[in-house]
Formats: C-alpha cells, sequence, structure tokens
C-alpha cells in the first residue's frame, strides 16, 4: 500500500527517506502531514524545546 518516499528535511536540507512503516504509523495516529525534518534535525528541534521549558519553570 506505502512506498518509501525520499524526503528534502527543511532544516538541513539532507534527504531521508519516509518509510512505509513509517507512513502506516503516521495514518494509524491520524497524522495528516508527513514529517518535514530529517531523524537528526527532530532530535534537535525536540531538544531545544525541552530546554525552553526548563527555563521557564
Amino acid at each position: 500500500m506505502f512506498k518509501d518516499k525520499t524526503i528534502a528535511c527543511k532544516d538541513c536540507g539532507t534527504d531521508f527517506t519516509f518509510t512505509s512503516g513509517e507512513q502506516e504509523f503516521y495514518k494509524e495516529k491520524g497524522f495528516e502531514n508527513e514529517p518535514t525534518r530529517c531523524k537528526e534535525c527532530r532530535a534537535k528541534k525536540k531538544t531545544s524545546f525541552k530546554g525552553r521549558d526548563n527555563n521557564r519553570r
């Protein structure tokens, strides 16, 4: 049903693969948008959000 897709990361420009398994997972969770960042950039962004949350407390 799903086929692997190559997507360019909007932060670093590196191509990454959005696998058929990941696409199935997204559909099951009800996510409507494909990822726009590679795994590394998603991790960096997540870390930066955690740092900001700690500064608010």
